[in-house]
């Protein structure tokens, strides 16, 4: 339900490369809740400007798979993510297959992985159709824009008149640059909704004042860049507030972040990934035996210690690939490799091409 030119935060800086890391260094809380932050620097967002809409009473609105409009919201996005934050009124969020979710002001809802869904005033309303017609005649136009959904008429600019009975909604796109491993892209589920409710309380009035700030006769200077920033910072704490609501048996790499033994072992890893990290090491540091360390670290992350360093390592150096020119090698060394051919044949097995081919490639 948006689109729009898009600008770009650098959430790219690689921490945790050093090695002169203690190997077996004490672990704290805070270290283990900072490896969330290690990961969202790997994760370049670029928030995407979105549209303002208003709808009727009755509506209901098919969004497309972000794959389908990517290369027109966020060109050159290694993935693309839809958001919609409901300001007024009332809105139901659906995927294919699953219950419809209720939202209530304030309250966010994202589709991570790029699913096609729904948005609309009550289960079963027939959607309006997804058409690239609008988004086409709207691609140059100034963002927030104003969009207006009556039944099965769509306006925008000054077009987009108001109704009562509305709804207003912030629909936008997110795009992200990231490796081929990210483990937090990878944990999030196809529908992510998180309530307005505590610390999420602010987004509401954030983003009402970022719309109405540039859409309203009193926009001015340097308004878009405001609504890109809150978007992108929208993603993050959506990110944070979902990872401290998950239930006690979920598994997963936000649960085994929260994990007590599991969070000290992969807040080492990501201190320094380049250490040679062996299973003896990471389950002293969990306090566990190896067995039981590595049974309770497959289960919540579904691979083995080892994997994991690896993906994590391969994820890095890729991020790092794409960053500059730095040569191979010294890439290699940076995340535990001593010979460049040690290193380009591990990329090559798990990434599916060697470095320099992946630096060639642009983003899909």
């Amino acid at each position: 339900m948006a689109t729009g030119s898009t600008s770009s935060t650098s959430f790219t800086g690689l921490t945790g490369l050093n090695r002169s890391a203690s190997p077996a260094g004490n672990t704290s809380a805070t270290g283990a809740s900072d490896t969330l932050s290690d990961v969202l620097r790997t994760v370049r967002l670029r928030g995407a400007v979105f549209y303002a809409v208003n709808v009727g009473p009755e509506w209901a609105v098919e969004a497309p798979a972000s794959a389908e409009v990517a290369a027109m919201v966020v060109p050159g996005a290694g993935r693309v993510i839809e958001y919609h934050v409901l300001i007024e009124g009332t809105a139901w969020a659906s995927l294919p297959g699953q219950p419809p979710v209720r939202l209530a002001p304030g309250d966010v809802v994202m589709f991570p992985q790029g699913d096609a869904h729904v948005m609309a005033s009550a289960p079963g309303v027939p959607p309006l159709p997804f058409s690239m017609d609008w988004m086409r005649a709207t691609h140059d136009l100034p963002k927030p824009l104003p969009l207006a959904i009556h039944g099965n008429d769509l306006a925008w600019g000054d077009a987009a008149r108001r109704t009562d009975g509305r709804s207003d909604i912030v629909c936008g796109f997110l795009g992200c640059d990231h490796g081929p491993f990210n483990p937090l892209l990878e944990a999030l589920p196809r529908l992510l909704h998180v309530p307005a409710d505590g610390d999420g309380a602010w987004l509401r009035q954030a983003m009402l004042q970022a719309a109405c700030g540039v859409c309203g006769p009193g926009g001015g200077p340097g308004g878009g860049a405001l609504a890109e920033r809150i978007s992108e910072t929208m993603f993050i704490d959506a990110v944070r507030r979902h990872a401290s609501r998950l239930p006690d048996h979920a598994t997963g790499w936000l649960a085994g972040l929260r994990d007590r033994q599991v969070g000290r072992a992969l807040a080492l890893i990501h201190a320094d990934p380049g250490h040679p990290w062996n299973v003896a090491q990471l389950a002293g540091a969990a306090a566990l035996s190896r067995s039981a360390f590595c049974e309770r670290f497959a289960r919540l992350l579904g691979v083995s210690p080892a994997r994991y360093l690896a993906r994590w390592r391969m994820e890095l150096a890729a991020t790092l690939l794409r960053q500059g020119q730095a040569p191979v090698a010294s890439i290699a060394f940076q995340v535990g490799y001593e010979s460049e051919a040690a290193f380009t044949r591990a990329f090559a097995r798990l990434v599916g091409m060697p470095p320099s081919r992946w630096r060639a490639t642009p983003l899909q």
